[in-house]
């Protein structure tokens, strides 16, 4: 009889998308069930996946007459069905299911910070935010940081004494080699895809892929792209991810430049990408906070240089110079001058495209992750 594996996250997107092939390759060893809120992304994981589900809405935003409710839910749920482990991911997630799992007596209680959110605030939310993270990990038995930046970051803040550590090279699923991979696509399919798009054959296509949000660094982007534009009209840049007005508005001059603005395509949120970095030259990641992301996995298994910003998990997987570049935070006229130089500089740009695939997935192969993360599970049940 298999174990009992429980895997939590806030929304069932996070499930759904950061551990796609993950959950159906666990469940061969234990009995999973996926936890989140229900929605569409939730059913589509449940047979994608082949796991059980179970919905427990939380929500993302500190509310804490709702995180009480969802607290409650998930302890009746943990004392009903006895998991041997609880392994979350995601912060509200990690903070209730982590309590929630001390509570009910849960033996290994699992969580993966694949970020921080208080290092890039202030003030009385930043102490708060602070608290939560020591508190889920008072309440864990187990922590793991997604990359050596953030574990850093947790040493650093004090936020716990706990040993941490990475899976693998970082990351929480590693990169489908397979799935993520220039060839599949020939010429014709990215003619037509940039001709539906309104991209001649001659862009040059800089490709953003992600919330449409501040922290992402989305204002400096179109500041910088829209000087950059003014110098070469032969230059796009696509944007791949939905606006999130509500939790993350972005300035009201970025919004009317993206909406106005004929080289900057917007196709929203997709639920898959891969096409999008076909047709794309290099990816431009300008965010604030990572922990360990997916996207310049994604991109570079593309065979596409990355501009980054000096921030955990992207100056792990981006060498200066050899993949990639990397720049400073919430600068737009360093996105300008590393955008300007990748467009223009085809030397330099050959360079860092050659080596770009092959640095990812020599490091970052999704079995490899997925088997490093079996043997913890192992060697913590070998020690219940």
């Amino acid at each position: 009889m298999k174990s009992i594996l429980f895997r939590t996250a806030t929304v069932s997107i996070s499930l759904n998308v950061l551990l796609k092939g993950q959950l159906n390759f666990l469940n061969r060893y234990y009995d999973l069930t996926a936890i989140s809120g229900n929605d569409d992304f939730l059913l589509e994981l449940k047979h994608r996946e082949a796991v059980k589900v179970f919905d427990i809405e939380m929500q993302r935003q500190i509310a804490p007459f709702e995180d009480l409710k969802s607290l409650w839910k998930l302890y009746k749920y943990f004392t009903k069905e006895k998991p041997l482990i609880v392994h979350s991911i995601t912060p509200k997630a990690g903070l209730l299911t982590m309590i929630a799992g001390k509570m009910a007596g849960v033996p290994i209680r699992m969580h993966t910070f694949t970020g921080l959110i208080f290092p890039s605030k202030s003030g009385l939310l930043k102490k708060t935010l602070i608290l939560m993270d020591k508190l889920l990990c008072y309440c864990a038995t187990n922590i793991y940081p997604e990359g050596k930046g953030v574990r850093d970051d947790l040493i650093n803040y004090k936020i716990t004494k706990k040993p941490l550590k990475v899976i693998g090279n970082g990351n929480v699923n590693g990169i489908d080699k397979e799935y993520f991979n220039p060839e599949l696509y020939s010429s014709e399919d990215k003619m037509e895809l940039r001709k539906n798009l309104g991209i001649l054959e001659n862009d040059f296509v800089f490709i953003f892929v992600g919330r449409l949000v501040r922290d992402k660094g989305i204002n400096e982007l179109i500041i910088a792209f829209l000087k950059l534009q003014s110098n070469s009209k032969k230059i796009k840049l696509l944007l791949v991810g939905p606006f999130e007005s509500d939790l993350d508005p972005l300035n009201s001059e970025t919004i009317k430049a993206i909406q106005e603005c004929n080289t900057i395509i917007t196709v929203g949120f997709q639920p898959d990408v891969h096409p999008y970095f076909a047709i794309s030259d290099a990816l431009v990641f300008p965010s604030y906070r990572e922990g360990f992301p997916n996207v310049v996995l994604q991109a570079g298994a593309m065979g596409l240089p990355c501009i980054v910003t000096n921030i955990n998990g992207c100056n792990e997987i981006i060498i200066e110079g050899q993949n990639g570049t990397i720049i400073p935070v919430k600068d737009e006229l360093a996105v300008f001058n590393a955008m300007i130089k990748l467009s223009s500089d085809k030397e330099y740009y050959s360079v860092l495209k050659t080596n770009a695939r092959k640095m990812i997935t020599s490091r970052y192969e999704q079995q490899i992750i997925w088997d490093a993360l079996l043997a913890e599970y192992k060697s913590l049940e070998r020690n219940v």
